[in-house]
């Protein structure tokens, strides 16, 4: 089991920054992939930025490519992602989730909201 606690979200005008960060415990050394996923009202549940524990190569959704960074301290067990130039299109419910090995089961955390509002 693993358990992820998530927090930085909050409100944020159009052009603003934000940083979250997502600590994770318990089982921690089966932790293979760790990311931000997010969820709109009425949208499904989509992909921000994902980075694998040993080549930390990351990916990113094309709508946050240039704005968006995803870093993950592997001593601390977080993962982080800095946002940069949001916009109103950003604003959604923001998850972070693991994958871990052997399985590739999933782990979420409770999710952090976003608002990027003038």
């Amino acid at each position: 089991q693993v358990q992820l606690v998530e927090s930085g979200g909050g409100l944020v005008q159009p052009g603003g920054s934000l940083r979250l960060s997502c600590k994770a415990s318990g089982d921690i050394f089966s932790i293979n992939t760790m990311g931000w996923y997010r969820q709109a009202p009425g949208k499904e549940r989509e992909l921000v930025a994902v980075v694998s524990r040993t080549r930390g190569s990351t990916n990113y959704a094309d709508s946050v490519k240039g704005r968006f960074t995803i870093s993950r301290d592997n001593a601390k067990n977080t993962v982080d992602l800095q946002m940069n130039s949001l916009q109103y299109e950003d604003t959604a419910v923001y998850f972070c989730c693991v994958h871990v090995l052997p399985g590739w089961a999933q782990y979420w955390g409770q999710g952090t909201q976003v608002t990027v509002s003038s």
